[in-house]
C-alpha cells in the first residue's frame, strides 16, 4: 500500500529526515516512535503532502503510484488521512456540515455525485453509534469550545466516515486523560480492517496498549534505526531512547 524509499525531505532549507525506508501493508498497525525532533511528525506530514515540507531525494509510492508531485488535497481524494496533533476550530461550521463537505469534494474528485441526503444521515448515525458519540456533539462548530480528548474524538470520527485506506494518527494520544486515550484507541481498533492500514505516531508506549502495533519503529536523527515487533515499545518503555542513540553512535 505504501511504499517509501531512500526519502530525505526538509524545512525551510533544514534537513529533517535523512533517508527513510518503510513499507506499509494492508491489514498492518505501524507505530513510528522516537524522541522530540527525531523526525516523526515531519514524515507525517511529508506522506500527507503538506507545502511546507520539501521532498530532497527518494519516493513515496502509495499504492504503487509515485505520489511526489500531488498535493494534500490530492492524496486525500486517493485515500490518505492524517489527524492532526494540535486540530483546528472552525467556528460557525458544524461537525456535520464539515463532514458532508469533506465526503463530497473526495466523490467529486472521483467523478461521482454527491452523496443523496439520507444515504449520509444513515452514515452518520451509523459512525457516530459506532464510535459513542453524542449526536448534539454533532452540530456543534467544529472544535471550537472541545476539550483536548473531544477534538480527538472527533478526529476518528472523520477518520470513520472518511473511510481512508491509510490513515495516520500524529501523537493523538497528547494530552489525552486515560478515559479519553481509552475512547480514541477503541475507535480506531473498530476501524481497523484487512483492507486499510494504520500508521501511529507518538512517545508513549501506553497508547500501544490500546492500539496494538504489528509493527514498530524507532526514529533517530531523521532515519530508522530500529524496528521491532510490540515488543520494543515496552524495551523503550522501560529503558528510554538513550540505549538506541548509543547503539546508533557506536
Amino acid at each position: 500500500m505504501l511504499k517509501i524509499n531512500n526519502l530525505h525531505a526538509s524545512v525551510e532549507d533544514k534537513s529533517i529526515l535523512k533517508g527513510i525506508n518503510l513499507e506499509v501493508k494492508p491489514g498492518e498497525v505501524h507505530a513510528i516512535m522516537g524522541p522530540n525532533g527525531s523526525g516523526k511528525s515531519t514524515l507525517a506530514s511529508v506522506i500527507a503532502g503538506k507545502e511546507e515540507y520539501e521532498v530532497d531525494k527518494g519516493e513515496i509510492l502509495f499504492e504503487d503510484e509515485d505520489i511526489d508531485e500531488l498535493g494534500a488535497e490530492e492524496r486525500a481524494h486517493k485515500g490518505i488521512f492524517l489527524s492532526f496533533q494540535y486540530p483546528i476550530e472552525i467556528p460557525g461550521v458544524s461537525v456535520t456540515n464539515f463532514m458532508k463537505t469533506a465526503i463530497n469534494e473526495t466523490r467529486k474528485a472521483k467523478g461521482m455525485e454527491d452523496m443523496p441526503a439520507n444515504e449520509m444521515l444513515k452514515m452518520i448515525r451509523e459512525k457516530s453509534e459506532l464510535l459513542d458519540i453524542d449526536r448534539k456533539f454533532l452540530s456543534r462548530s467544529l472544535n471550537q469550545g472541545f476539550s483536548g480528548g473531544e477534538k480527538k474524538r472527533n478526529e476518528i470520527f472523520q477518520m470513520a466516515m472518511l473511510e481512508p485506506k491509510l490513515a495516520i494518527l500524529d501523537e493523538t494520544d497528547s494530552g489525552l486523560d486515560i478515559d479519553a486515550l481509552r475512547i480514541v484507541a477503541n475507535g480506531v481498533n473498530k476501524l481497523k480492517s484487512k483492507d486499510n492500514a494504520v500508521i501511529v505516531i507518538t512517545h508513549y508506549q501506553r497508547l500501544l496498549d490500546h492500539i496494538v502495533p504489528d509493527f514498530v519503529h524507532v526514529l533517530h536523527d531523521g532515519k530508522i534505526v530500529k524496528s521491532g515487533g510490540k515488543e520494543l515499545a515496552h524495551e523503550l518503555e522501560a529503558k528510554g531512547y538513550d540505549w538506541i542513540k548509543e547503539g546508533v553512535g557506536a
